[in-house]
């Protein structure tokens, strides 16, 4: 298993420079990648491709790009350009967003989300893969009069999804390379996630699916006022069914429940429960929920288990 952290400086006063500071520290301290997020401040492919250009030993990815205002052609674009920059370090996470985020934010209704995720995986998996697409959907199309190629990318592009329901699991496992559950704790993965996920790749004759679970969890001393801190945080997620629905799954009531917060041996036995249920990455989010001490002893924590520092140069 692999562990790695997801950054998010958008806190501080000049973000992508703070970016490639914290990912450098990452790495030294032994994590294996760097997940960015994306809503509508800086666009996570760019800053993939600028972390992996800084950090070369260090795998890049974004969770996630919503298909919602987005195009397959324009996403391959950024996406092979970052894979290019990185050298083959570069992961791509897609998902299908919020009704709040979608139709406040761009005035597109929020409708039939999986059967866009479908189109939207189709045409991508062809346009990262070979650089051409021919593709005339229901509700996408993707066609390429002039190639689409990005030399440098010819290894394609890994493409997740932040899929945790029952029909996004089976177009994630027929068409994605792995997903992205987040708030989705080891009983909800080994019960009802791997398991959807896994056999649609299998009916699809494709491998065995990347499980990249991300994790909202801290190393502290202070665990009970770091998860009553959660509690507050975090509950933004519990008013999307998605997520409601995942966290019930995984025996919590609020999304607090299933964050990761305890001292080293706790963490640790949180991370074998995330393996055990089939995790097959495990990416830390919210690791400075405790400040920055802590967060430097959660990435230390991490990155003693995966190991060690990372190669670069």
């Amino acid at each position: 298993m692999t562990l790695g952290v997801a950054l998010d400086a958008s806190g501080h006063a000049h973000q992508i420079d703070a970016t490639v500071r914290l990912a450098a520290e990452a790495a030294a301290a032994g994590l294996r990648s760097a997940w960015f997020g994306q809503t509508f401040g800086a666009d996570s492919p760019q800053l993939a491709a600028i972390v992996g250009r800084e950090v070369p030993g260090l795998q890049v990815g974004t969770s996630a790009i919503p298909v919602f205002g987005r195009h397959p052609l324009t996403v391959s674009s950024q996406a092979q350009t970052a894979q290019a920059a990185t050298h083959g370090r570069y992961h791509l996470g897609l998902a299908l967003g919020t009704k709040l985020l979608t139709e406040g934010g761009f005035g597109i209704p929020f409708e039939r989300p999986v059967a866009r995720l479908r189109e939207f995986l189709t045409a991508l998996r062809e346009l990262t893969g070979t650089g051409r697409a021919d593709f005339h959907g229901e509700l996408l199309t993707a066609s390429t009069p002039v190639p689409a190629r990005v030399p440098g990318a010819e290894a394609g592009v890994p493409l997740l999804v932040a899929a945790m329901g029952p029909r996004a699991l089976r177009v994630s496992g027929e068409l994605a390379d792995g997903i992205l559950p987040y708030l989705a704790g080891p009983r909800a993965l080994a019960e009802h996630i791997v398991p959807a996920v896994t056999a649609a790749a299998e009916a699809a004759g494709r491998p065995a699916p990347r499980i990249v679970a991300l994790v909202h969890g801290v190393v502290t001393d202070d665990a009970d006022a770091v998860r009553a801190k959660l509690t507050e945080s975090l509950a933004f997620y519990e008013q999307i069914p998605s997520y409601a629905r995942v966290i019930g799954l995984s025996g919590g009531r609020r999304a607090a429940d299933v964050a990761v917060v305890g001292d080293e041996r706790t963490v640790a036995e949180e991370i074998r429960r995330y393996r055990d249920a089939g995790a097959t990455e495990v990416v830390f989010s919210g690791t400075d929920s405790a400040g920055d001490a802590d967060r430097r002893r959660t990435w230390q924590f991490l990155g003693d288990l995966a190991g060690g520092p990372v190669t670069t140069g």
